[in-house]
């Protein structure tokens, strides 16, 4: 017995500006569409429940295809600096959250950014100990790919002047070679490797927030990778089952796979698409380098505003190599962090040395600096490029003395990727951005932000429509993953999970598209979150 729902504009992404009058669904699934009365008379005695979307604008589900699920839920949950415009406002707030907490407990905390601050200057465990001493403190950078700690957590981890640097990984020193406190890609893990070990309950606590959260945002499911930064592939697989599945928070949870537990997952029966219908493993995941905010992101040249570094590689090109390998000899695709295009490069060539063999497709997560015979090598791959176009919003125009204006060619370029008929996804990578994908539809559309004063956008030309940009988050996340042919559009036999906006984004002023108030998501064929009438 099903549902019939009506009363709006039904955009169904079959093609540009495909509207029907009504949707009828049963169990999770699209039964069908279009007329309104021709679907009533249709389906007369099989209609037990009527939305009526009183003019609002339904659409496929929004899926973000790259996020950590739980981290956006930690987020939630925790201290947050990523709104702090000084680093002075950072360590005040830090301050304040220091009081409710046990002296001697850890102190984590996530988003500060030096390029919205007006010294530009990272923390150091100097400002930190000046705020807070009785406390181990470890404060992530918003790219996740840096990290700031106290004088107390160094102690506790036994790091000196002398520590072995980690290959893949930076520890900064000032010009006398002293400690500064702040660790960068795998040098993170001489701290991490010492926190305390959570809990079941934490974890299931974040990822309820940030389902909730989700559900609030329009998004009915997540492509996510949080499999080894808690408790381990099983106790966190263990949460998302218990939170998705037996509590009945219904979300299309698709699991990256980080490369250090793949062997554990692969020994314990899983496999590519395999799981439930509500969690689902996914590709290998691997980080080829780290990012443009801490100058980590591996480039084939030297940054623009500091020529003594191109950026860190995580791997040597042999190890890369290996990993893919051991991917391929389970038959799994890959999904790769690679931000420079250095980076990018090492990857296509480990990608080209060991060949994805079979079903799937290699996912290419960011791909924000490019060249042209890059783009010309991944012709012909089975692979998908998980864009974040919100990374334009937020990295512009600091980004532009990080790289030089001369480099910028093939940079962010997600139109370029569209016209050479590349498939592209859109994901938000939260909590480093805002899981919101109207934000980020808005800034795949504008390139714009506040600092853009002119408001004509940055590299205008790689701007997209807005068709481009919601196609992102509906059928790019389901190609990402095999699940185009029931996934991401109205139409027959397709999973009944939609998003429903109060203003139509396809004839709104861009530049308000993030202003759009999700009034309802359905996830199933459930209402899993409707906003309450103000």
């Amino acid at each position: 017995m099903g549902k019939l729902i009506y009363g709006g504009k039904i955009y169904t992404l079959k093609e540009e500006g495909h509207v029907v009058e009504a949707v009828f669904t049963d169990k999770q699934h699209i039964v069908d569409y279009g007329d309104k009365n021709y679907l009533e008379e249709k389906f007369a005695g099989s209609i037990v429940e009527k939305i009526d979307l009183k003019g609002d604008i339904l659409l496929p589900g929004f899926v973000d295809s790259h996020m950590h699920l739980v981290g956006h839920g930690e987020k939630l949950l925790r201290l947050n600096l990523s709104t702090c415009t000084s680093k002075e406002q950072a360590l005040k707030l830090l301050a304040s959250y220091a009081k409710d907490i046990k002296e001697g407990e850890w102190i984590i905390g996530d988003g500060w950014n030096e390029n919205m601050w007006p010294e530009q200057q990272a923390l150091t465990f100097k400002d930190i100990d000046e705020y807070v001493p009785n406390h181990p403190v470890l404060l992530n950078r918003i790219c996740k790919h840096a990290i700031a700690v106290n004088a107390y957590a160094l102690k506790i981890a036994n790091i000196t002047n002398d520590t072995a640097v980690p290959f893949g990984g930076v520890i900064e020193k000032d010009e006398a070679g002293n400690l500064t406190g702040v660790f960068k890609d795998q040098a993170q893990e001489l701290i991490t490797s010492i926190l305390p070990k959570v809990t079941d309950d934490y974890v299931e606590r974040a990822l309820r927030a940030g389902i909730k959260d989700a559900y609030r945002l329009g998004l009915t499911g997540a492509h996510t990778e949080d499999l080894n930064y808690y408790h381990g592939y099983e106790g966190t697989y263990r949460s998302f089952k218990k939170v998705v599945e037996e509590e009945g928070n219904l979300f299309r949870a698709h699991l990256l796979v980080h490369h250090e537990v793949f062997e554990e997952i692969i020994q314990a029966g899983g496999k590519y698409l395999g799981g439930s219908e509500w969690v689902e493993l996914g590709s290998m995941k691997i980080f080829a380098d780290g990012a443009f905010g801490g100058r980590t992101a591996l480039l084939s040249r030297p940054y623009h505003d500091d020529p003594s570094t191109n950026g860190v590689s995580i791997f040597t090109q042999e190890v890369l190599n290996r990993l893919v390998a051991k991917a391929r000899e389970k038959e799994v695709p890959i999904a790769v962090h690679a931000i420079g295009d250095a980076a990018f490069e090492m990857v296509l060539e480990a990608i080209e040395k060991h060949p994805l063999q079979g079903f799937g497709r290699d996912r290419l997560i960011h791909a924000t600096m490019l060249r042209k015979d890059l783009i010309e090598r991944m012709r012909g791959l089975p692979l998908i490029l998980d864009i974040q176009p919100s990374f334009v919003a937020s990295d512009f125009p600091w980004v532009i003395d990080r790289l030089g204006k001369e480099n910028l060619a093939y940079c962010y370029a997600w139109k370029t990727l569209l016209k050479e008929g590349l498939h592209c996804a859109g994901g938000s990578d939260a909590p480093i951005e805002s899981a919101n994908p109207l934000a980020g539809i808005q800034a795949a559309v504008t390139r714009s932000n506040d600092e853009d004063k002119r408001g004509v956008g940055y590299l205008p030309e790689e701007a997209l429509t807005v068709y481009e940009a919601v196609c992102l988050y509906t059928k790019g996340s389901a190609y990402a993953i095999c699940h185009e042919d029931n996934r991401g559009k109205i139409e027959k036999g397709y999973l009944a999970d939609f998003t429903i906006l109060n203003k139509d984004i396809f004839t709104i002023n861009p530049q308000e598209i993030e202003k759009i108030t999700v009034t309802k998501t359905i996830v199933g064929n459930e209402i899993m979150y409707e906003r309450l009438a103000q």
